[in-house]
């Protein structure tokens, strides 16, 4: 529930969600909503803004004891290959549709699930076919998601090759115990050796994943990581707090009793503590935090494009298995089984499962609650975009963050969150939320 799992302050991780990615709920999202107010959407041509797309790769060697995503763990060569083949199917529908019909794509993601798992002959076919749609040559950004293990030179060239300005590295952790209990296929050695790897290539930025919280983890072993990390010297780094949706194997093992974990996750407090002592090396290494789960070590030249635009409301298509997409004032989710996503596309239709048109107010409230998480806003933009001032609009939620020391600023110039507030910004961000989604399932 959102309320319990966002405004909650016992220390204990309990299962639920906790992270904020996008506004309303995902709960409220219908099916009915599809025909109703998706499918004319698609119809209409586009309102403005830029365009970008993301490609869920669901294929994985192991499935991580706190993964929540779709993904597949058992595939063959000939399966994957369907999957590639239907995932081009619907970049070709979708380019039918007067809504997507000659646009520039500006960014492109890459993400999973393991997009590194496939191999240099897939990405080949893969990018040839999607870009003979339309070309993603003048994008602003291309990010792709890689698992260490999964890393070859050769399969890192032919990502450079695809025109891949952003490198996330999903390294976690660099303790292998801690790799191992947590399920995570890969090992510190393979981690050092595709770092190595992609530097010699020269990408434009190289980003580390780590996560504060894992089972295992401590104080020493946290510090270390985080140490290594610093040494890597990585373009950015991004961190975020453990949690514990619903569909994780260590959700199923907390809420059945089964006790296959003999360790529990960390309290919220520790975790924060963890995030903001890493916060703290990274600045003394050089580096500027640039939102609640990024530090930066060139700020004037780094970006995060799919994360700006698509929290500026920009356009996206979002291709593959549960998907998620937002496409004139509209968000959507693909079906979320193998069978009858693939079926759908096969029979020449978007697969579609559910929708929702917010309205023009939630649309400030999600612009605001996922922009807030960098840390500062400024209320000039609402004003223009909106014309709502949102500090009166806000005031009392602003009093409340004010209140309990989470908020620095709030004035014509701009809101700014303290680190504190900023540390734990996702259960906070329900203070900002209409009163009938304060109740309710996030997913």
């Amino acid at each position: 529930m959102v309320n319990t799992r966002q405004t909650a302050t016992e220390a204990q991780t309990e299962v639920g969600n906790y992270f904020v990615a996008n506004y309303p709920p995902f709960s409220v999202w219908t099916q009915e909503t599809v025909k109703r107010d998706a499918v004319p959407a698609l119809g209409q041509h586009p309102t403005g803004g830029p365009l970008g797309l993301y490609l869920h790769i669901p294929f994985c060697r192991k499935r991580c004891h706190f993964c929540y995503y779709r993904v597949y763990t058992d595939k063959n060569a000939s399966e994957v290959a369907e999957y590639l083949d239907v995932l081009a199917q619907e970049w070709e529908l979708y380019a039918t549709q007067t809504a997507v019909t000659g646009r520039p794509l500006r960014f492109v993601y890459f993400g999973g699930g393991t997009p590194s798992f496939l191999s240099v002959r897939q990405l080949h076919g893969l990018v040839k076919r999607l870009s003979q749609v339309a070309p993603w040559t003048d994008a602003e950004e291309i990010t792709f998601e890689c698992e260490p293990g999964t890393l070859t030179e050769k399969k890192l060239a032919a990502i450079r090759e695809m025109g891949v300005t952003r490198l996330s590295l999903g390294i976690e952790h660099f303790d292998d115990q801690i790799l191992e209990l947590n399920g995570r296929a890969h090992r510190s050695t393979e981690v050092f050796r595709s770092y190595n790897f992609a530097q010699s290539l020269d990408f434009p930025q190289v980003n580390i994943d780590l996560i504060a919280g894992m089972l295992g983890d401590t104080d020493k072993k946290w510090r270390a990581a985080v140490a290594r990390t610093i040494a890597l010297s990585p373009d950015s780094v991004t961190i975020y707090q453990m949690e514990l949706p619903f569909n994780t194997t260590i959700s199923a093992d907390l809420l059945e009793g089964t006790n296959i974990f003999s360790n529990s996750v960390v309290g919220w407090p520790t975790k924060r503590r963890w995030v903001q002592e890493a916060f703290e090396a990274l600045e003394l290494a050089g580096y500027t935090v640039s939102s609640a789960y990024t530090a930066v070590k060139h700020p004037e030249t780094t970006q995060f494009v799919y994360r700006d635009q698509l929290w500026g409301g920009a356009d996206l298509v979002g291709l593959g298995v549960a998907s998620f997409g937002h496409l004139n004032g509209v968000h959507v989710q693909n079906l979320d089984t193998w069978g009858s996503y693939a079926g759908t596309v096969r029979n020449g239709e978007l697969p579609l499962s559910r929708a929702y048109q917010p309205t023009k107010e939630e649309r400030l409230i999600r612009e605001l609650v996922l922009q807030i998480k960098l840390g500062k806003i400024s209320p000039a933009y609402f004003e223009v975009k909106y014309g709502v001032d949102v500090l009166g609009r806000f005031a009392a939620a602003l009093a409340s963050l004010r209140e309990d020391g989470y908020l620095e600023a709030a004035n014509t110039s701009h809101i700014k969150l303290t680190r504190d507030g900023l540390l734990r910004i996702d259960s906070l961000l329900p203070r900002f939320f209409l009163p009938k989604h304060t109740n309710l399932r996030y997913t």
